[in-house]
């Protein structure tokens, strides 16, 4: 049995739930939740039981899809024959609490602080996305892991989308031809023009790895490693277009003011090794409406175009996305991108992971994967910061780190 233990009771924890549940109905049950961890147990107990305890926090977005947008999840929802414990410390409940396996979902400065307690005591990880505060950090993570030979999972949740599943298989088809051009991202649409993102003022700090590369980019960047082969360059500029945020109560009233020194636009372009070539725009800025490329992100390739849900093929045919994979995707291929059936990105991600623990072997997205995203979005931020076109190998070897320095400094990352 694996016997996981919670750490982070935050706005995202109501979707890891529901993940969970998802697993549990499709009749995955050699997990347990024993113990739910939060800086106040009160958050934690929260999500225990239905019916019991503190109400759950309504879901701090209306965007259609976003895992911010999911609430009202119990443990007791899926599980009724396991105490679950609740603690106010995380060392205490990996020191005490009956687990094998931690699943760390907090703020993304803790991630590293929380590996290191979990690693040194033997239990498997599965950590939020991005892994950490800076590459040092993320580096150490894997080298402990490694040296224990425990299993460490990274929730890169956008790589097990359907609609990232669907389009892998179509440029392994062959049916548009092959990759060659990428346009992707958005503004003024997710929290813009000035809110506090998902009500977390810690977005919004560079010190505690804030700003829309880490957040956002990060996904952006495995979504394109996946799809396009691993990135060999970043040219990129950033801004700070809101430097105060304002939060806000379920009625909409003002409660806090927040001053921002970390990023909330990016400007990327990119090439990959197999020279695909791209550009990522991302903002959480920009008033009056949202805009992006297309119908949603825009895939050129030597035999057609998919924008959003349509592929358009040189002989001027259409078609939607989702029925060509269904229609011409082989069996094999469609059980491995979604065994048992599930679609949901979160129980698909909690799935490989736990299978992982039970073969002990990397998961799809190992702690090593993303590692690699995480340097594409450092390579944002160095590139900006140092006014040239930067190699993502300089990012990952640690050789350019000026934008990093300040934060390993603050967490004594030597």
């Amino acid at each position: 049995m694996i016997e996981i233990g919670i750490v982070g009771c935050g706005r995202i924890m109501a979707a890891h739930l529901r993940g969970y549940r998802l697993l549990r109905e499709a009749g995955v049950d050699d997990f347990r939740i024993t113990a739910l961890c939060s800086l106040w147990e009160d958050e934690a107990r929260m999500y225990v039981r239905r019916g019991e305890g503190p109400p759950q926090r309504s879901a701090v977005s209306q965007f259609a899809g976003d895992p911010l947008a999911v609430d009202d999840q119990y443990v007791s929802d899926f599980q009724d024959d396991a105490e679950v414990r609740v603690y106010s410390d995380f060392r205490r409940m990996i020191d005490e609490a009956p687990i094998t396996a931690v699943n760390d979902f907090t703020s993304h400065a803790l991630h590293h602080q929380v590996a290191e307690a979990a690693l040194a005591a033997g239990k498997d990880l599965l950590t939020e996305k991005p892994m950490a505060v800076t590459i040092r950090a993320a580096r150490r993570m894997c080298e402990w892991a490694e040296a224990r030979e425990r299993i460490l999972g990274v929730f890169q949740s956008g790589r097990y989308m359907p609609r990232t599943r669907h389009l892998r298989w179509l440029f392994d088809s062959g049916l548009v031809g092959s990759l060659q051009m990428v346009l992707m991202g958005s503004v003024g649409a997710r929290w813009a023009p000035d809110r506090v993102v998902a009500d977390t003022p810690w977005r919004h700090r560079r010190d505690e790895a804030g700003g829309i590369a880490l957040d956002v980019g990060v996904h952006r960047f495995d979504l394109i490693r996946y799809l396009a082969g691993e990135i060999c360059d970043i040219q990129a500029r950033t801004a700070i277009v809101e430097p105060v945020r304002w939060g806000h109560d379920e009625q909409q009233r003002l409660t806090q003011r927040v001053e921002c020194d970390a990023e909330d636009t990016v400007y990327t372009s990119f090439a990959t090794a197999a020279g695909v070539t791209g550009e990522l725009t991302a903002s959480w800025a920009g008033r009056g409406g949202g805009t992006m490329p297309g119908t949603g992100d825009v895939y050129y390739a030597s035999r057609g175009r998919v924008s959003g849900e349509e592929v358009a093929l040189d002989d001027g045919t259409t078609a939607n996305l989702a029925e060509l994979y269904q229609q011409h995707c082989p069996p094999d291929r469609k059980a491995r991108d979604f065994p048992l059936g599930l679609t949901d990105a979160f129980a698909l991600a909690q799935y490989e992971w736990l299978e992982a623990v039970r073969r002990r072997r990397p998961p799809e997205t190992s702690g090593r994967d993303a590692l690699q995203s995480l340097a594409c979005a450092f390579a944002v931020l160095e590139a900006a910061n140092a006014g040239r076109q930067v190699e993502v190998h300089e990012v990952a070897a640690e050789t350019l780190e000026e934008y990093q320095r300040t934060i390993n400094d603050r967490y004594g990352i030597a």
